[in-house]
């Protein structure tokens, strides 16, 4: 008799064919079983290095560092591409900061380097990857 798979393998399955999304969120899971275990199922995962903790219910997909043998962010547009996509899921209304309009526009030859966006509405989670956090404008 074949055995049923674990909660962990049902969420790492999900999480592998959603192959676009690099954000998950732990309401995505609730209908694989209770949020205790999804969380509990989710905190394997991070210490596995399959997901990394990007804030309260939120996760990105990882990947194992050659150099460093440590779990890093697996995304071609890095934390800032993450936390947006986070904010999007969330259902969130934001939009880019002046200085970065001005940069994508031509207007200024300084990069933005920190990732900020302006938050329409009421945002107060911390979204944060190793130093990197997420900064918010009203």
């Amino acid at each position: 008799m074949p055995r049923q798979p674990t909660l962990r393998k049902k969420i790492e399955q999900r999480i592998a064919r959603k192959k676009g999304e690099d954000v998950f969120l732990t309401r995505e899971f609730k209908t694989l079983g209770g949020e205790d275990q999804v969380v509990r199922a989710l905190r394997e995962l991070v210490d596995n290095g399959r997901l990394v903790r990007l804030g309260y219910g939120v996760y990105g997909r990882a990947t194992v560092s050659r150099l460093s043998g440590k779990p890093i962010l697996h995304s071609r547009d890095g934390f800032a591409g993450v936390a947006r996509q986070a904010l999007d899921k969330l259902g969130v209304e934001w939009e880019p900061t002046e200085a970065e309009r001005a940069y994508n526009e031509g207007r200024s030859t300084q990069v933005p380097v920190n990732p900020v966006v302006r938050v329409k509405g009421r945002f107060s989670r911390h979204l944060r990857y190793r130093n990197t956090e997420l900064l918010l404008e009203r």
